[in-house]
């Protein structure tokens, strides 16, 4: 778990240098989603390689000095101004702060409780915790479906059930698919999944074929199996 944190601490480092500071660093001529995914995860793994030779003690105390002021950035940005950066793996070409700010937070949700599960101690898994992360991923359905191209009002539901889950809907509306809150009277497919197994599955902890079992698709099951093969992370 030591490098899960270290992994944070880049988190903070890279983002408060690139988007406070505008320094960039190092560059790559990225020319697909695939290669960007390849450059991150070799920045990832450089990072590792270094925090290797540092101490717990001395990553709490990174992470003490720099949570704040990742925090307070943050906070000062303009919600609805253009990010530096797009939201890739929700389709997005551009992206607003707000939307930036959320995959940061799923990143943030994400990593906390990979943690938390591993030494068994709970507390995330709260409405006011777990409904913006799972939220945000589901920003993702809309380009899962990009080359499904069903039949207009066509709708899929997702539903996370309990209190700290809800339900979204996606249609085909005019030849696009267009995300909303809230379930659809009559769905082509429903599909029902745990509040645990969804953050894992669609972070691609676990895929799809590991938890068949535990996944309600009611309807149309083509449908529903392209809906748990959604990955709202950079993977």
């Amino acid at each position: 778990m030591k490098d899960v944190v270290a992994h944070l601490l880049d988190g903070n480092i890279r983002l408060l240098s690139i988007y406070r500071d505008q320094y960039f660093g190092e560059h790559s001529n990225i020319q697909s989603y695939q290669e960007l995914v390849d450059f991150l995860n070799r920045l990832n793994a450089d990072w590792i390689k270094a925090m290797k030779r540092v101490s717990p003690e001395m990553l709490i105390l990174l992470h003490e000095a720099t949570g704040k002021l990742y925090g307070d950035y943050y906070a000062s940005l303009d919600p609805f101004a253009k990010s530096t950066f797009p939201v890739d793996w929700a389709g997005e070409k551009e992206s607003k702060n707000w939307m930036h700010i959320a995959r940061e937070y799923t990143e943030k949700w994400l990593h906390q409780q990979q943690i938390r599960d591993a030494v068994n101690k709970p507390g995330l898994m709260t409405r006011e915790l777990y409904y913006p992360c799972i939220d945000t991923f589901m920003m993702a359905l809309p380009h899962t479906f990009r080359d499904q191209t069903s039949e207009n009002g066509t709708t899929i539901t997702m539903t996370i059930p309990g209190e700290i889950g809800g339900s979204w809907s996606l249609s085909r509306i005019d030849a696009t698919w267009q995300l909303s809150k809230g379930p659809h009277e009559n769905p082509a497919a429903a599909i029902t999944i745990d509040p645990d197994i969804a953050w894992k599955l669609f972070s691609k902890s676990i895929r799809p074929e590991q938890v068949r079992g535990k996944v309600k698709i009611s309807g149309n099951q083509e449908l529903g199996e392209i809906a748990l093969s959604m990955v709202s992370v950079m993977a």
